[in-house]
This record gives C-alpha cells, sequence and structure tokens, in this order.
C-alpha cells in the first residue's frame, strides 16, 4: 500500500493494499478503496463511499460530499463508485438523500473530465462521458454510451439515454430519448448521432430505421401517440425501434417529460393556497 506520510487516512477506512493515495489526501473512516486505485494530490474521499478497483482520481476532487439540499439533515447515504474510472480535477460528487434513494451511483469505465459536478441521487452507467464543466443536477440518470459536452447543464430527474450525444453548453430540461443528438438552450433534439453509432459498430440497417424513427418523431408533424404508433410497427424489426418507443412512454409517465420526477404534485388549482418552496435547489 503505498500512502503519502502527508495524507490522512483515518481509522475504519478500508484501502486495498495495491491501492496508491497521493499527498494530502484526506480519507474518511467509512470510506472503502479497491485495488489499483490511484488517488493524486489533494483528493478528498468522505462519507459512506466504497471506490472500486483500477480507478484514476485527480488533484482536488472532493468524492462522497454532503448533498446541497436542504432537506438532508445527516443522514448515513452513500456513494458508490465502480470500477477503472478516470476522473479529472476538481471534480465534485455528492452522496444519495433518503428521499431519492440514499445513494449516488457511477459505474464503470467512466471519463468524468475536470470540474464537473454529480449531484445527489444521480446515476450514472458506464462508458459515458461527461466533457469539463458540466452540471448534473440531483436525481439525473445518465446511461450507458451517452457523451455530455461541456458547459451543459442538466435539469433535476432529467433522464439521458443511452448512445446519446449532447451538444456544448446545452440546457436539458427533460428525458433525452436514446440514440440522438440534442443541441442549444432549448434543449432541442437536433438529428440522430449516427457518427457515435457508427463508431460504435451498429449496422447500417438499424441506423437507417433510427433517423426515419427520428423523421416521424420530429419532422413529420404527426402528434406524439401518433408518431409512436407509428414506431411500433417498426420494433418488431428493429430492437433500437423498440427501445426508443418504451423510452417515450416511460418519460410521459413523470412530469414534465421527466420519469425519475414522480415525486411531485399535480398543479395546484387556482384557488389553493401557493406550493411549498423547492428544497432541492440542484
Amino acid at each position: 500500500m503505498a500512502i503519502h506520510p502527508s495524507a490522512v487516512v483515518e481509522a475504519g477506512a478500508r484501502v486495498h493494499a495495491s491501492a496508491e493515495i497521493g499527498p494530502f489526501c484526506v480519507i474518511g473512516p467509512k470510506v472503502t478503496i479497491g485495488p489499483g486505485t490511484k488517488l493524486m494530490q489533494g483528493v478528498t474521499v468522505t462519507g459512506r463511499t466504497t471506490i472500486g478497483a483500477r480507478n484514476l482520481i485527480h488533484p482536488l476532487c472532493v468524492i462522497g460530499g454532503d448533498p446541497q439540499d436542504l432537506s438532508f439533515k445527516g443522514e448515513d447515504t452513500t456513494t458508490s463508485i465502480g470500477d477503472e474510472n478516470v476522473i479529472r480535477e476538481s471534480v465534485t460528487i455528492n452522496k444519495g438523500t433518503i428521499k431519492g434513494g440514499g445513494q449516488t451511483v457511477i459505474g464503470n469505465r467512466n471519463l468524468i473530465m475536470a470540474i464537473v459536478h454529480i449531484a445527489h441521487d444521480c446515476l450514472i452507467e458506464d462508458n459515458t462521458i461527461l466533457a469539463n464543466a458540466a452540471l448534473l443536477a440531483g436525481h439525473v440518470r445518465v446511461e450507458s454510451f451517452a457523451i455530455i459536452s461541456g458547459w451543459v447543464v442538466v435539469h433535476h430527474f432529467v433522464t439521458i439515454g443511452q448512445y446519446v450525444f449532447i451538444g456544448g453548453a446545452s440546457r436539458v430540461g427533460k428525458d433525452v430519448p436514446p440514440y440522438m443528438l440534442l443541441q442549444g438552450m432549448g434543449g432541442e433534439i437536433r438529428g440522430l448521432n449516427s457518427v457515435g453509432l457508427q463508431r460504435r459498430g451498429f449496422k447500417p440497417e438499424a441506423i437507417n430505421a433510427l433517423r426515419e424513427a427520428y423523421r416521424i418523431l420530429y419532422r413529420s408533424g404527426l402528434p406524439k401517440p401518433e408518431a409512436l404508433s407509428e414506431l411500433e410497427k417498426m420494433d418488431g424489426q428493429y430492437p433500437e425501434i423498440k427501445t426508443v418507443v418504451e423510452f417515450l412512454r416511460a418519460a410521459d409517465t413523470g412530469h414534465m417529460g421527466r420519469r425519475r420526477d414522480v415525486r411531485r404534485k399535480p398543479p395546484a388549482a387556482a384557488s389553493a393556497p401557493p406550493p411549498e418552496p423547492e428544497d432541492d435547489i440542484e
């Protein structure tokens, strides 16, 4: 075990013998760090946090910190990070809240670039890229192979589908269907992420089917229920189309197009008193 003399590893922490802890790191008493993981200088890992194998965590990251949520009262919630992630400088990852399920989860082989913020109760799956200064509010889910460009802001409870590409400086306010490309402050779907799909080995016929799905959904002028019915005629032949249809139908079960946002109440009647202020400030 390589622990720099200036690092602070509190009693109770479990650090694998092959892990490396760099200078001026602080490791809390409820932290577990797996084999081959390397923390460079000035990394703080706190709370009930588990970090898996062969992760590389760059300077000045803070992992497992308290949620920026006014309802948080110090509960012993968790942060879990899988294997082979690269987490660049000054990333912040907050632990979960009781109301959000109690855990923030990062999967495997993700690239999380500098000054990204991942708020409480987020779920980042596998093989994603979060570019510099992307900001994820609480309860966001990012599915596998999605790419979020720099300076993107994501509203709480949003789900970003698999193989999505989000262009730089975009604002994402509702769920983004799989395989699509989103760009702009209005969060508009601009097309299919065809380049990303080609790079990931999707067959040409599947990409063409998804292009047709994009046309039906966003360029045909059909109402959404009719567009989804058209897509359902194709989903037996192309499982990717079925994935899109199921995703969009799930989004409609939530609030404002966000499937994970199920805790909100319906809008109050005009005669009712104003709603309580939102306590989830991320």
